[in-house]
């Protein structure tokens, strides 16, 4: 069965796993199943398999050369997948050293996805949010970081697609407006 390939994204703390959990209910109890993949996750249990790595704390000391080829293997078994599949990922990475690409091109090569969707909102809401969530450590920075980190993000979405032909859907995220942003999101995703 062929079926979507739809990659979501957002900075962290923008509220993205919540808005994808219930816009998943919403479409369950519809009949409409979606598999969802963090990319992350799945890089980890190929590497796993391949005995490269005991736990998921090694992903980030191997070499490069390694983690691309671990990347680009979890995407070409994500592309197998057959159905609606849902993988949640960074559009981008905010390091030291620069903001490094999320979905490189061998990446996107294999995945195809058909939609990028970008979770978003009000730069200072994201700001409070990671403040105030104590289940993560999160690096600190201002609210005008995050807000670049979200531009960057639509640049290199501009880019991803400009690479896959797939389209760009933005959702807003904004406090106490859940089940607006849910709805958007399964609407994109029927």
């Amino acid at each position: 069965m062929v079926g979507k390939k739809v990659i979501i994204t957002g900075v962290p703390g923008v509220g993205k796993t919540t808005v994808v959990n219930e816009a998943l209910q919403k479409l369950k109890s519809e009949g409409i199943e979606y598999q969802s993949i963090n990319f992350g996750t799945f890089m980890f249990e190929v590497a796993k398999k391949d005995n490269v790595v005991e736990n998921r704390d090694q992903m980030r000391s191997l070499d490069r050369t390694v983690q691309k080829r671990l990347q680009q293997r979890a995407a070409q078994e994500i592309a197998k997948i057959s159905g609606n599949v849902l993988i949640d990922t960074h559009a981008s990475v905010k390091t030291p050293k620069g903001y490094l690409a999320g979905l490189p091109e061998w990446v996107l090569r294999e995945l195809m996805p058909d939609i990028i969707v970008l979770v978003e909102t009000d730069d200072d809401q994201i700001l409070m949010r990671r403040l105030t969530d104590e289940t993560r450590t999160r690096d600190k920075e201002g609210s005008r970081s995050i807000g670049e980190h979200q531009q960057f993000n639509r640049s290199i979405a501009a880019a991803y697609a400009m690479l896959t032909g797939c389209t760009i859907k933005i959702i807003m995220n904004p406090d106490f407006l859940l089940e607006r942003s849910s709805s958007e999101l399964a609407d994109v995703l029927r």
